[in-house]
């Protein structure tokens, strides 16, 4: 009778053991989502004056064009509806010049379009481009649940694409040529892209410091942040990601994508990159196996710092690559 009584008592004591384990590694995983496809709620791309205010401020060189822009009403918001009923927000500027030539501009994480101006500064005033900068979902004005970290983004961007391209294309069917150009999860974005199927006008692809997957980032971060391994974790908030939004970590990976990718590539990456690792940058320029590639692989730079430290280079290297594909004429 006391053996039994005993069995059962540690038959319930390790039931409860496990059910609160599993509470707590559920609710650690919650907050692992929350945290890092909401930003805790701390999305700094939703405050659109104070985006203008930091880009002026951090990009000083480029005020003058912007102040130029939005006092000749030049730079224009567009909305589209997605299949799935979500109102997406883009702005776009075309250029001074009569021209095709079109850039599609992908922001980071937690950013929006506002922040991205410094690089539709380098393609409109430098390289006389049309330009278009989307918000990502649930960034900017464009709705949404969550960040999604590229993955599901790239079908977004490729409809943004599309609208580039009818917006820009010259009368009698004349097509866009055109460039994406991402930078951290936006060149994560950026390379999901360049693994579909491309329609002819698109020609190249620009990757700065854009991470090789959702999981390997996450794993990063959940160490050095916490101090925590991946399992369980990871592969617990991965599993509610699946049910919440209907993709994983595990699948959301440029570099598979990249694997792909067929048209040309240029790499852009800081080596005293620790948010986005710069073997990450060194994974994805060898897993392009189709096609042209470049790395530019830049000293002494962190992360997203490539255009702010050494602005001049980091033009000249992009205005070369693209007339490699883009025949530009000035």
């Amino acid at each position: 009778m006391k053996h039994r009584l005993f069995i059962q008592r540690s038959i319930l004591f390790l039931l409860v053991i496990l059910g609160g384990s599993a509470f707590v590694i559920l609710l650690g995983s919650f907050y692992l989502q929350e945290h890092a496809l909401k930003a805790g709620g701390n999305l700094r791309g939703k405050n659109i004056e104070q985006s203008y205010a930091y880009m002026q401020q951090n990009y000083p060189w480029i005020k003058e064009w912007m102040d130029s822009l939005l006092q000749h009403k030049a730079l224009h918001d567009t909305f589209i509806t997605a299949p799935d009923g979500k109102k997406l927000h883009a702005l776009y500027a075309p250029a001074s010049k009569n021209t095709t030539h079109t850039a599609v501009i992908v922001h980071g994480y937690t950013d929006n379009a506002v922040r991205m101006m410094h690089i539709g500064y380098l393609y409109h005033h430098d390289l006389h481009f049309n330009i278009l900068l989307p918000d990502l979902r649930y960034s900017g004005l464009s709705e949404g649940t969550h960040l999604q970290m590229g993955w599901l983004d790239r079908n977004d961007v490729q409809l943004w694409m599309q609208v580039a391209n009818k917006r820009f294309s010259q009368p009698h069917s004349i097509p866009t040529q055109m460039v994406v150009h991402g930078i951290s999860m936006g060149g994560a974005t950026t390379l999901c892209v360049s693994g579909e199927e491309q329609p002819d006008y698109v020609k190249c692809f620009v990757n700065d410091c854009g991470f090789t997957s959702v999981w390997d980032e996450f794993e990063g971060e959940l160490c050095k942040q916490f101090g925590l391994p991946s399992f369980p974790f990871l592969h617990t908030a991965s599993l509610l990601t699946k049910w919440r939004y209907g993709w994983s970590f595990g699948e959301a990976s440029a570099k598979s994508q990249t694997i792909k990718s067929k048209l040309p590539i240029l790499f852009i990456h800081g080596d005293s990159d620790t948010f986005v690792p710069t073997w990450m940058g060194d994974s994805l320029y060898a897993a392009k196996q189709h096609g042209y590639k470049e790395y530019w692989r830049v000293a002494n730079v962190g992360h997203a710092l490539a255009y702010k430290k050494f602005p001049k280079e980091y033009s000249q290297k992009v205005d070369s690559f693209v007339r490699k594909f883009c025949i530009v004429k000035d």
